[in-house]
């Protein structure tokens, strides 16, 4: 297993000789112990990183394309023991194990394809003095800050739309979720035969320094950032000082909408998938759902059957549907949720307390009559609870479904499809689930409103948030 700094295709060991212990949150055992960068180490990636650009931009787009495809082919090659790296770190099942790791590998194919249909204009000034060339060219070197809740999918979406524009990248995965990342780090430089210093891997016990230390190298123009707004509005703050492009996915409050005449089946099937994938710690996570009051009894009764159905261990079990929240903070955070709801006036339908035993462990809980101000709805639970509240008009469930500084996900169930679009355009969210519990794909915009991000990841307008336009006035 890959437990060492990449750095110009080189395998180091930190230069300060600290260590980062990796634990497997379903029985807390130590699956491995990794090297941890410091400021010198990240300023040599940021420094490979900026000699290995020059070249890599001057590549032909079909060649970065047919490497790129060449990732995910390796990627889906791999795609059972890759799986088995991010089970044993993060804890999701099996399952969701593989399908992040198709997901992730998306990316790839997806953005070889867009390399060679990156657009520019040629057009003719009003006057008719000067012609117009805009065209788009790489920004340079990215810096890329990668959360734990994917390790491969969090990476890939933005690395191979950074490659196939032709940057280069530094990447400081997180500390609780490394293996995965280095593992990626040597099949692209082995078996695909990426140039080396074009990704480099730095991960850190504390981020702080070395990711500081990178936002102020003169050949990072850009940082690309998934995690919590909080820390979002951090970096923001010190990639002002150089006038760095940023692009950030942040937190999430997602509203689940159910109206009356929604087919309540299809509504918990989308309430089981929006909530409950890779251990209902997702950003996309369904966080509030707001219920037509004359069907909240039966669409509780059905969900919380559906979700105490769910089996709960560890992610390598076989039937396996739930696997541990992170560490003991995830559990203690969700658990003091959930009494504080329950301290408000909420009643609890199923789950509700912690599971003894070794791991990390919450059981799915569904909670009726949540006070609309309660922690558990204002906050990102980032766990397998579902606060259920009641409305009656459909402006009052727009009202709720707004009610957040966040703006990521939402989720509307109705029949009546003009209501549906109605309602989802009103909902403040980067992204509306209508009918549906899953709406992510490489071929869609991924990204938020308010504040739950700056940009988009995905689709054709992914590859664009990692150039810069150019526009060259000429007259022949």
């Amino acid at each position: 297993m890959q437990t060492h700094l990449v750095i110009d295709g080189e395998r180091r060991s930190g230069s300060n000789n600290e260590t980062v212990d990796v634990f497997n949150p379903a029985n807390g055992e130590l699956v491995a112990t990794v090297d941890s960068g410091s400021v010198e180490d990240m300023l040599a990636a940021c420094n490979a990183a900026a000699q290995a650009q020059k070249t890599w931009a001057a590549v032909a787009p079909r060649q970065r394309a047919e490497l790129l495809r060449k990732c995910y082919d390796v990627m889906m090659a791999n795609q059972r023991e890759l799986a088995d790296i991010i089970v044993a770190e993060h804890g999701k099942p099996k399952a969701d194990a593989m399908g992040e790791i198709g997901y992730a590998a998306e990316f790839f194919r997806w953005n070889s394809e867009e390399a060679v249909r990156m657009h520019g204009t040629v057009s003719v000034n009003p006057s008719g003095t000067a012609r117009m060339l805009v065209h788009h060219v790489p920004v340079g070197v990215v810096l890329m800050v990668t959360p734990w809740n994917f390790p491969a999918a969090m990476i890939t979406r933005k690395v191979a739309p950074a490659l196939a524009a032709g940057n280069a990248v530094v990447i400081k995965p997180a500390k609780e979720t490394p293996l995965t990342a280095l593992a990626l780090a040597d099949l692209f430089e082995n078996d695909v035969g990426l140039p080396n210093g074009l990704i480099n891997m730095v991960t850190t016990a504390s981020a702080a320094e070395p990711v500081k230390a990178a936002m102020d190298h003169d050949a990072v123009r850009m940082i690309s950032f998934t995690g919590s707004t909080p820390v979002g509005r951090i970096l923001l703050r010190q990639a002002a000082d150089r006038v760095l492009k940023v692009t950030m996915e942040l937190g999430g409050n997602a509203p689940f909408v159910v109206f009356a005449d929604a087919d309540l089946d299809l509504a918990v099937e989308g309430a089981i998938a929006a909530k409950m994938r890779h251990s209902a710690q997702t950003c996309t996570a369904a966080n509030r759902f707001i219920v037509e009051a004359s069907v909240m009894d039966a669409f509780g009764d059905k969900l919380a059957a559906a979700m105490s159905a769910m089996r709960v261990g560890n992610g390598h079990e076989d039937g396996v549907q739930v696997g541990p929240l992170i560490d003991q903070n995830a559990v203690d955070s969700v658990d003091g949720l959930v009494k504080g709801a329950v301290d408000g006036g909420a009643s609890v339908v199923t789950g509700g307390e912690p599971i003894d035993g070794p791991g990390y462990f919450y059981p799915p809980t569904v909670l009726k009559n949540v006070a609309v101000n309660d922690s558990v709805c204002t906050e990102e639970i980032f766990g397998p609870v579902a606060p259920l509240m009641a409305f009656t008009t459909e402006d009052e469930a727009i009202t709720l479904a707004n009610s957040t500084e966040m703006g990521l996900m939402g989720y509307v169930f109705t029949q009546d499809l003009q209501r549906g679009l109605r309602v989802s355009e009103q909902i403040q969210a980067g992204m509306i689930g209508l009918n549906r519990g899953v709406v992510s794909d490489p071929a869609a915009p991924f990204g938020g409103m308010k504040q739950s991000g700056l940009g988009r990841e995905g689709a054709s307008e992914g590859i664009y948030e990692f150039c810069e336009t150019q526009y060259i006035s000429t007259n022949w």
